[in-house]
């Protein structure tokens, strides 16, 4: 029995295909932006099928500061915004988590102002926020950058054309949460086209919002005068999905996955079937449907290129590197969108892994069995790339977590368990 300290350890016993079936968890990254949206109405919002993350405890913490009642019972989420009374976000809670900056837009929306810091979360590259500031600024906010705590005020935000240098999904989010009570009319050009985009504006236009062109790159808002409380149901997680499938590439077996819309997975499905896996969906489109994968060989050599989407996810280029480790081939991996992300691409070195990196690509010769290792989480995904080599790895590896994994997996070990793998956790 372990305790104390809080560092998680992970004990995986490898070379044991994944078999059965698993449910998806609410998407993270939907969740996060409607939480913050919550604040643009006064009264109760709820959220259903809400992951027990700890990005989703550390944001419902941050509204408790601002003055809103928060309630997270069992995967339901209520928000009421009623008695906000907050407009200063501690250095705290920014440091902990990067989504923290979504609360701008709402906060300058609602009140006027915002005092906040620079965000923290995963050191995967730069990820400046400098498109969140300029956007709010062309819709007349006033910003000051003093030493890393930024002062944003904001008597009346008004409606503006502005496009965006690239498609940043936050700085889109962050746009489209000032513009729905902005005065007039907003047109945001070269938006990020994510489904979480199109899920948050879904979410807005549920409380009263003039919103279109969401999956076009092309945003326009119609401010309105009031928004009021809505009910909504977060879709499944397409990265805890990818990562999942990664897995059993990696390890072999079948595996059958629900609660997600194979549509938001088309390129990472797509690479999976290069990679050798069989591929079966049943059902009707949505989140209703079944993806059945089978991977009866070792995975092949595949290319890929990151992007925002409808490219390959940049959140899932640690996972599939990992399973391309323990493939038949070589594979290369071009990061387009966080240029220090290859962190755990070096960590898997620890598993007897063939990986080299030059400038924005990882090079990648298969090898099998992968060696067992010890290694530490790096990050979030590179986290989840670990235990994906340690399935493919020929006897007892040790990963230790120090509260990466849990910032987006509601329980990843237990859902390894689940598919057959033998993993082993305690706390020191």
């Amino acid at each position: 029995m372990c305790g104390g300290i809080g560092l998680r350890i992970f004990k995986v016993q490898g070379l044991k295909p994944l078999h059965g079936k698993i449910k998806i968890q609410g998407a993270k990254n939907a969740v996060l932006p409607m939480m913050a949206a919550s604040l643009l109405a006064e009264g109760r919002t709820e959220i259903r099928n809400v992951p027990e993350i700890s990005d989703v405890f550390l944001m419902a913490e941050i509204l408790r500061e601002l003055g809103c009642r928060v309630e997270f019972r069992d995967d339901v989420l209520k928000i009421n915004a009623f008695g906000l009374s907050g407009t200063v976000i501690s250095e705290k809670s920014v440091g902990k988590m990067r989504s923290s900056s979504l609360l701008l837009g709402p906060l300058l929306s609602r009140a006027g102002e915002v005092t906040t810091w620079y965000p923290g979360g995963c050191v995967i590259g730069k990820r400046p926020i400098d498109y969140h500031l300029d956007v709010l600024r062309s819709m007349g906010a006033e910003i000051l950058d003093d030493g890393g705590m930024l002062i944003a005020k904001a008597k009346k935000l008004y409606g503006t054309t502005f496009r965006f240098p690239y498609p940043s999904v936050g700085a889109t989010e962050n746009a489209v949460m000032a513009a729905v009570l902005a005065s007039g009319t907003t047109k945001l050009v070269n938006c990020a086209k994510e489904p979480e985009v199109a899920e948050l504006c879904g979410f807005l236009r549920s409380m009263g919002a003039k919103i279109s062109g969401e999956r076009t790159g092309i945003i326009t808002v119609d401010g309105v005068e009031k928004l009021f409380p809505t009910n909504h149901a977060t879709a499944g997680d397409r990265i805890c999905a990818g990562t999942y499938l990664a897995a059993a590439a990696a390890s072999g077996g079948k595996i059958e996955i629900t609660g997600v819309e194979p549509v938001i997975l088309v390129e990472p499905l797509k690479a999976l079937r290069k990679m050798g896996a069989g591929i079966r969906i049943f059902g009707a489109a949505g989140p209703k449907a079944r993806i059945c994968m089978a991977m009866e060989q070792r995975p092949a050599g595949i290319e890929i290129d990151t992007g925002p989407y409808p490219g390959f996810p940049t959140d899932l280029q640690s996972v599939f590197l990992a399973a391309e480790a323990a493939g038949s081939g070589e594979s290369r991996f071009r990061e387009t969108v966080y240029e220090a992300r290859f962190e755990a691409a070096m960590r898997l070195a620890a598993f007897g892994a063939d990986v080299s990196v030059q400038k924005d690509t990882a090079i990648i010769k298969g090898r099998y069995p992968l060696l067992p290792g010890i290694a530490e989480t790096p990050d979030l995904r590179g986290g989840a790339a670990l235990l994906v080599a340690a399935l493919a790895a020929d006897g007892l590896s040790v990963i230790a977590d120090r509260g990466h994994l849990s910032r987006g997996y509601e329980d990843i070990g237990r859902d390894l368990r689940k598919l057959g793998a033998d993993i082993e956790e305690c706390e020191l």
